[in-house]
């Protein structure tokens, strides 16, 4: 669509092509995105709803360009909250895609901005992460307290915090 960022181009090419195909676009049939090798968060939403959202918090490809593909090729069929996105959807979905900056350790809850930075919860191997500036988290303990329950982490800890931007494209 028109105005759409490249990488926003990327995710809705790749998602078009694997609901009604079944494959993923190669790399050099999409457009390149910029920058170096980044986990990202590929996000789709339809007539307002989420509709599916699947991301890496670090690297797993050799580009930005491949990760954006392959997490939007899991964004629109493997989220565990959503069925598999069907053809007849295709047109009503908007995209948005987070790509995020290497993430740093929180001391204490005040160094954190529910609509400045996206978190990671951890306990033991269990994990959850946040993006930032979501509409209806507004706070710091709702921020913690979702990324939390997305992780299994009882939101009372304790939990280690990390903190990280994003470049959001839509």
């Amino acid at each position: 669509m028109t105005g759409e960022s490249i990488p926003v181009r990327i995710a809705r090419a790749t998602v078009e092509r694997f609901v009604r195909t079944g494959e993923a676009p190669l790399p050099a049939e999409v457009p390149a995105a910029d920058g170096g090798p980044s986990g990202c968060f590929v996000s789709i939403h339809a007539r307002g709803a989420l509709r599916g959202c699947i991301g890496t918090i670090a690297p797993t490809a050799a580009t930005l360009t491949e990760e954006i593909i392959r997490n939007a090729v899991s964004a629109c069929s493997e989220d565990p909250r959503f069925d598999p996105v069907g053809p007849d959807e295709l047109e009503a979905l908007e995209y948005s895609v987070d790509v995020l900056e290497p993430s740093e350790p929180v001391s204490s809850r005040a160094e954190l901005d529910p609509k400045k930075y996206g978190v990671i919860v951890t306990s033991g191997f269990r994990r959850g992460l946040l993006l930032p500036d979501l509409d209806g988290v507004d706070t710091v303990d709702a921020q913690l307290a979702i990324a939390c329950r997305k992780a299994g982490i009882p939101p009372e800890g304790p939990f280690d915090i990390r903190r990280f931007r994003v470049t959001r494209h839509r």
